[in-house]
């Protein structure tokens, strides 16, 4: 899958594990094409990779939500892993929403995560 939102930049750590960061900012219209990336990339790694785990802990992936609706609002947005759904409060309409998404995982995970959504 081609990610049109999120544009991911890679850290790794001396251990192997590696961090990819993205942030998008869209106006309220364009939130839906967002929030649906972000849920095809969670599908996907709590479907190949199990549930979300604390890396301290050798899971073999994590990751972090957060969401504001400018100028500095913090919004609520989580995922429902039961679900399988990204759960953002209300936005109001011409509002300007930034979102980060930080996934943390194994050598194994980013390599796959690279290859399944085309990442740099």
């Amino acid at each position: 899958m081609q990610l049109h939102y999120l544009d991911f930049d890679y850290s790794d750590e001396e251990s192997g594990r590696g961090t990819f960061d993205a942030m998008a900012a869209v106006d309220a219209s364009r939130l839906p094409m967002l929030i649906a990336e972000i849920r095809a990339v969670l599908r996907w790694a709590g479907a190949a990779w199990g549930a979300a785990g604390a890396l301290g802990d050798e899971g073999d992936w994590d990751f972090a939500l957060h969401a504001v609706v400018e100028p500095d609002a913090p919004l609520q947005a989580t995922y429902d892993e039961q679900r399988r759904e990204v759960v953002l409060a209300p936005v109001p309409d011409g509002s300007l929403v930034t979102v980060t998404l930080t996934l943390s995982g194994s050598p194994a995970f980013c390599q796959a995560l690279r290859g399944e959504f085309a990442i740099d």
